[in-house]
C-alpha cells in the first residue's frame, strides 16, 4: 500500500492536477509557480486528517519540492520512486522506534 500510495499520489498531484491546472492558467513561469503552490497546499490538506498538523506541514513541503522538480523536468517516474522511498523510510523509522533519535540527529532536542 505504501509503495502504491506514492505512485498514486504522484499520478494525481503531479500528473493529473498539473495537466488540468495547466489548461486553466496561461502558459508561463507564474502559472507554473501557482500550480506548484496550489497542488502542494492541496497535498498538505489531504494529509491532515490522517497525520495531523505536522504531517500536513511535511506533506506541503514535500509537495513544494516535488512540484518544483516536476514543473522543471516534466518527468514523473523519478518522483514516484522518491515518494515511495520516502514513505518506506518513514515507515522504517516508526517501526524501529527511531523517531526520537532521528529528530535529535537533525534538531538536537
Amino acid at each position: 500500500m505504501i509503495v502504491g500510495a506514492g505512485f498514486g499520489e504522484e499520478t494525481v498531484f503531479r500528473g493529473y492536477l498539473f495537466e488540468r491546472l495547466g489548461k486553466l492558467f496561461r502558459p508561463g513561469i507564474w502559472s507554473k509557480a501557482m500550480i506548484v503552490f496550489l497542488t502542494a497546499a492541496f497535498f498538505g490538506v489531504v494529509h491532515y486528517p490522517e497525520q495531523g498538523a505536522a504531517g500536513a506541514e511535511q506533506a506541503t513541503i514535500v509537495g513544494l519540492v516535488f512540484g518544483t522538480i516536476f514543473a522543471i523536468t516534466r518527468r514523473i517516474w523519478m518522483l514516484m520512486i522518491a515518494h515511495a522511498v520516502f514513505d518506506l523510510t518513514a515507515l522504517a523509522i516508526i517501526y524501529w522506534d527511531l523517531e526520537r533519535a532521528v529528530a535529535e540527529l537533525f534538531f538536537r532536542l
